[in-house]
């Protein structure tokens, strides 16, 4: 999924890093506690001329047809693509969690895929919205995942996994107990280069002091999460 106000690039995806003389000054912790300001848009004005439109018939004559005119398409609800039974219940808090994430604009990072990584269920058990009180900590991780992929210049990022209850991390294959995403600071992502190159993209920008926490290089994802100790695997 590419976030429908994303930043588009025509350029190649690149790891290359940027200066590392100035990154400090750009990405580090302060910077990421900054949230963007708000963006003002303005709406174009239709034209006065009202263009109309001829249908061929198959007899070869034409049929002057009424004005067309563009009708949008109803705005879909956030929720629409997660299941219903999940929705029935997390519902009102999902919309109020991708409400406060919309704020922070991110450039690279859709927070629709935050609500669908947690609408999923393993066995008869659902996974479900963090509590409240920790959902600026999703906030913090999905703002290091965004700035990654702007340094790799990659549009899409797949957000796999965030935020576990208990209950669901149990039954989650390879899970550890006491695994981060039950603490709302870890994210699985997926980008569409090799994951190794995110893994190592991630671990150079967290060393030059972008954020502290675990990067986890697996064959087709990578971890990052900010429980601020470094450490790889």
């Amino acid at each position: 999924m590419i976030c429908p106000d994303a930043a588009q690039s025509h350029e190649a995806p690149d790891s290359r890093l940027t200066d590392r003389r100035g990154v400090l000054g750009t990405l580090g912790l302060a910077g990421l506690g900054m949230i963007a300001g708000s963006v003002s848009s303005e709406a174009a004005s239709p034209g006065k001329a009202t263009p109309r439109i001829t249908v061929p018939t198959s007899s070869g004559t034409s049929v002057q047809g009424p004005a067309f005119r563009y009708q949008p398409a109803p705005a879909r609800s956030p929720l629409a693509d997660v299941p219903q039974e999940w929705a029935a219940v997390n519902g009102r808090m999902a919309n109020e969690y991708l409400r406060y994430l919309n704020s922070f604009r991110l450039k690279r990072v859709c927070p629709e895929q935050v609500i669908a990584a947690h609408a999923k269920k393993k066995g008869d058990v659902w996974n479900s919205i963090p509590p409240k009180q920790w959902w600026n900590r999703m906030s913090y991780v999905l703002r290091v995942v965004d700035r990654i992929a702007l340094e790799m210049n990659v549009n899409e990022v797949e957000i796999i996994s965030a935020y576990r209850n208990p209950g669901y991390n149990a039954r989650c294959a390879g899970a550890r107990t006491g695994s981060w995403h039950q603490a709302n600071v870890a994210a699985d992502v997926k980008f569409p280069v090799r994951a190794s190159q995110v893994t190592r993209t991630a671990r150079e920008l967290r060393d030059l002091g972008l954020f502290k926490g675990g990067v986890g290089g697996y064959w087709n994802f990578t971890h990052i999460d900010a429980r601020g100790e470094n450490i790889n695997w």
